[in-house]
């Protein structure tokens, strides 16, 4: 990749630099420790050393580097943390468990937050040009959300990030409408089970995260009731699938599953047309 960055130099000049995120992520992800930490953070350096300058790199590279870069990055941390781990001659099984625990909270957080930050930055870099103020306020938008992150991340790690199901069913209907998806819903958080809501929470983040990326969808509706949330969109759907039939289950619905199975409930998914998604919970 370093060598075709550097052959068309010739023909699309300081555009180059758009190289650079996945320069930094491949670093990240192959190379030693502590090498790959230098070469990260070259890439990152580089545009601003570039004869463009600081006039170019806010625009449009900022918007596309952060989110690669950095998921490159937790990824190898997090991927050390887990290997360091198999390493502790204490306790496997408890260890086996963090692990997975991290897994999925990190991949809760990581999923969600990256999503909403690259449609955010997708949005932003349209407006750029046709309304600054605009894509201004979607650019404070992005800094507050990554605020967030890397608070919720730090959580994670210590184990004290609990979920709360009355702000991601607040924040569900802005990330869906970003993605220009219509939002219903149907019931409030009173009308839940207090001893689930955390795990409501969770759920209702990774069905908002895959309908995003995965569905093409226009109108979604989120459904609350005592039994467990429905979450319905109009999408492109797949064959249905109850338990486990039918379709790949990705780390999200895989580690959705054990955890609403770990509650005593039962994770329902129906496609076609569009996705449905059940939770049912004692």
């Amino acid at each position: 990749m370093g060598a075709f960055a550097l052959a068309t130099t010739p023909m699309i000049g300081v555009e180059v630099l758009a190289f650079t995120p996945y320069l930094g992520m491949l670093s990240a992800l192959q190379l030693p420790d502590p090498w790959w930490k230098w070469a990260t953070a070259v890439m990152v350096l580089l545009p601003l050393a570039s004869p463009a300058g600081p006039d170019w790199f806010p625009a449009r590279f900022f918007l596309m580097v952060w989110p690669i870069m950095l998921g490159g990055v937790l990824i190898r941390v997090f991927g050390d943390k887990a290997r360091g781990g198999d390493r502790d001659p204490q306790s496997p099984r408890a260890g086996r468990r963090t692990r997975e625990r991290v897994a999925r909270d990190v991949h809760d957080v990581l999923g969600h937050t990256l999503t909403a930050l690259s449609i955010k930055a997708e949005l932003a870099a349209r407006l750029i040009d046709v309304d600054p103020p605009r894509a201004g306020a979607e650019l404070e938008s992005i800094r507050e959300i990554a605020g967030q992150a890397l608070g919720e991340v730090r959580a994670t790690v210590g184990g004290l990030r609990a979920a709360n199901l009355e702000a991601e069913l607040a924040a569900a209907p802005l990330v869906l409408a970003d993605a220009g998806i219509t939002t219903t819903v149907v019931g409030d958080v009173a009308d839940t089970d207090p001893r689930h809501r955390t795990l409501l929470a969770r759920v209702l983040r990774e069905s908002v995260t895959n309908v995003v990326r995965h569905a093409n969808a226009t109108t979604v509706s989120l459904e609350l009731s005592p039994h467990g949330p429905v979450v319905a969109d109009d999408g492109a759907g797949f064959e249905d699938s109850d338990e486990r039939g039918g379709f790949r289950e990705g780390n999200g619905l895989r580690g959705m599953r054990e955890r609403v199975s770990a509650a005593g409930g039962t994770l329902h998914i129906f496609g076609g047309p569009g996705t449905r998604l059940k939770v049912v919970l004692p």
